[in-house]
């Protein structure tokens, strides 16, 4: 491992004391593995379990996540074990069981987004956001295999959700930060690490919060999280926002065998992960209670979306499980989402740039509907409406190459491919061979 940045080594011998040494050692080991299972899917996998998360796993080898089929179908996500309290936050800070809007600002590449997706419930909604579109596009990737329908992904600015005024009962803020908890699994960000960074980021994130405050409700949750260690991003930022906004830090419960560090500073309540104390990287988060008033804004929308004939819905009705489908359709593509969220969405495609929203579950040729591969990784499709055909692994790494399969389909027509039960995506089966729907731009190109 490259030389720590001097300034950097400074400061953590200050905040670390005689665990200096520690903390030194743990960087020159080698990172955990860790997953996070997909609850909506039928996957299991093997190791210890992460503590402070349901769904988080810690493998005992990293192995070739590419050429594992079911990665692809959204089985599971690959993400650091730290980031996975986001959990703790949601369960102890929120009512999962209540109908709940919730922003993820900063949300690609979609780690934080598919975990929020698993503790809520089907009648809430998620806004995953991403400023940068070519991210924006990863993030919408990883949320079609994540299964989900009530999700909308966004392509804007923080700025643009002031105007949506006691909007969300939850924002996540996942801030763009120095990644001084990253040096172990990133020399690149140690590269790039200065004194001269960590006062730009802390003015960015500072920037972020200013912008997003508005949209969250009177006693809603702000969640705010980097991985970065230094007090002036974390602490001294959130310090920063109480002394601009009427707002609360909530204490969460941790365990004592979880090695987090909980410190309350000035009224803040931190809690910091350190490799040496847990199996994960640097991590810091916090979670605060806005107690300003704000006025829930006016959820009529200028244009409505746009719908689907008659005859098209019905069809559209028979392919999703979904309690009360609600279908749109934009550049002739029908999407699906629940009727709980119809209103919500509409308004926000009124005022935000979005990338997609819900299930795309078909294009709409004159009257035909040719499934989206969205809607094969989709946890509500019914599944029942297709033909299935379960390949084994060698077949499903053909398929997600775009090559030919040995199986061949027992009649015509659009399939779903399945290996160990989970959808991968579609096939047209004709006479005398199958064409490979699999997306092009997703399709795997490592060597088996």
């Amino acid at each position: 491992m490259s030389l720590l940045p001097v300034a950097f080594e400074d400061r953590m011998k200050l905040t670390l004391g005689n665990e200096w040494n520690a903390f030194t050692q743990a960087l020159q080991t080698t990172a955990p593995t860790s997953i996070r299972i997909n609850p909506f899917k039928n996957h299991v996998a093997a190791g210890e379990q992460v503590p402070w998360s349901t769904f988080g796993v810690y493998l005992s080898e990293r192995p070739k996540f590419t050429l594992d089929p079911v990665f692809h179908a959204g089985a599971y996500y690959v993400q650091e074990a730290s980031s996975m309290f986001l959990e703790q936050a949601f369960r102890q800070a929120t009512d999962l069981t209540k109908k709940l809007r919730v922003l993820d600002v900063s949300a690609a590449p979609g780690g934080k987004s598919t975990h929020i997706l698993s503790l809520l419930n089907n009648e809430s909604l998620l806004v995953a956001n991403e400023v940068i579109r070519s991210r924006a596009t990863i993030l919408a990737e990883n949320i079609q295999k994540w299964g989900c329908s009530n999700a909308i992904v966004t392509n804007n600015d923080p700025e643009d959700f002031t105007r949506l005024g006691g909007f969300f009962d939850v924002v996540v803020v996942d801030a763009p930060c120095s990644g001084e908890g990253l040096f172990r699994k990133d020399p690149e960000a140690m590269k790039e690490w200065s004194p001269e960074n960590v006062d730009l980021c802390g003015k960015r994130q500072r920037r972020i919060l200013a912008d997003v405050w508005p949209a969250l409700k009177q006693d809603g949750i702000l969640i705010y999280s980097t991985c970065t260690y230094n007090r002036f991003e974390n602490e001294e930022t959130l310090q920063w926002l109480r002394e601009q906004q009427d707002a609360e830090s909530i204490e969460l419960k941790t365990e004592t065998g979880w090695g987090i560090d909980h410190v309350v500073e000035n009224g803040i309540h931190g809690y910091h992960f350190y490799p040496h104390k847990v199996k994960g990287e640097g991590f810091f988060l916090s979670v605060i209670r806005k107690k300003d008033e704000a006025q829930e804004p006016n959820l009529k929308a200028r244009k409505g979306l746009n719908t689907p004939s008659k005859k098209i819905e019905e069809e559209l009705k028979t392919w999703t499980t979904l309690n009360d489908p609600k279908f749109f359709t934009w550049n002739e593509t029908a999407f699906a989402i629940s009727g709980s969220i119809y209103k919500e969405t509409a308004f926000l495609l009124d005022h935000l740039k979005f990338v997609q929203a819900g299930t795309a579950l078909a294009t709409i040729k004159h009257d035909k509907l040719i499934p989206e591969h969205a809607a094969a990784l989709a946890i509500h499709l019914n599944r029942d409406n297709f033909q299935q055909l379960e390949v084994p692994e060698d077949d499903a790494l053909k398929y997600l190459r775009k090559e030919a399969m040995l199986a061949q389909a027992d009649k015509k027509g659009y399939t779903l491919i399945t290996n160990r039960g989970i959808p991968l995506g579609w096939v047209n089966a004709l006479d005398s061979r199958m064409n490979n729907l699999y997306p092009k731009e997703w399709r795997i190109r490592m060597a088996g």
